[in-house]
């Protein structure tokens, strides 16, 4: 049962991994490790001094693996948490515990869950005073952008220029040196910044 249960969780691990490269020699540790543990329980059972001994030996161990993230240890929890249940006969336990962070794992891995999304950029376009900024560039932000807002207004060159400034997130994609070459063509190729905008709070 903890070689299956073994099995199940290295099949979760491969599916919810199936986007990027995946260890096989990782995924073939899944299977083994939670009969491992298991074997380990029943030879301690009860006994202190047999637990000791067991512990000094895995001190003596030395892992070593390529390095991984947290999911990837998680995994390793999860398949030992599976062999201590196997191994103190809570068989029951360990199967609804396997199935159930299994399924939990393989859905909030298709939804994406807790991934950031795209990066906020600052966009200042500088325009000459006579055109209308207001509805200018939409037709380009709905092309290239997923949002975007008009944070601020400002005069310059003794107010013969305008310099918009947005934040935008850009479509997954979408070609950047495009985007601004088409905004180039209507602000008279004046001045245009896309980037990152620094919190002048972490600033020094």
């Amino acid at each position: 049962m903890a070689l299956g249960l073994g099995l199940i969780i290295s099949i979760v691990y491969m599916i919810s991994n199936r986007k990027t490269k995946f260890s096989a020699n990782f995924a073939v540790t899944l299977v083994v490790l939670p009969a491992i543990v298991n074997t380990v329980i029943i030879l301690v059972g009860s006994d202190i001094t047999r637990a000791i001994t067991l512990g000094g030996v895995f001190t003596l161990v030395r892992f070593r693996s390529v390095p991984g993230d947290s999911k990837d240890i998680a995994n390793v929890f999860v398949a030992m948490a599976a062999g201590l249940a196997t191994g103190m006969g809570q068989l029951a336990l360990a199967a609804s515990f396997t199935v159930i962070v299994g399924v939990v794992w393989i859905v909030l891995t298709q939804f994406d869950y807790g991934k950031k999304r795209a990066k906020e950029k600052t966009l200042k376009i500088t325009i000459p005073e006579n055109l209308n900024y207001q509805g200018a560039f939409e037709d380009l932000f709905s092309e290239y952008t997923n949002s975007v807002s008009l944070e601020r207004v400002k005069t310059t060159n003794m107010g013969t220029l305008f310099e918009l400034t947005y934040k935008i997130i850009m479509k997954q994609g979408a070609d950047e040196k495009q985007f601004i070459d088409s905004i180039r063509c209507r602000n008279g190729n004046l001045n245009i910044i896309l980037g990152v905008e620094e919190n002048p709070e972490l600033m020094l």
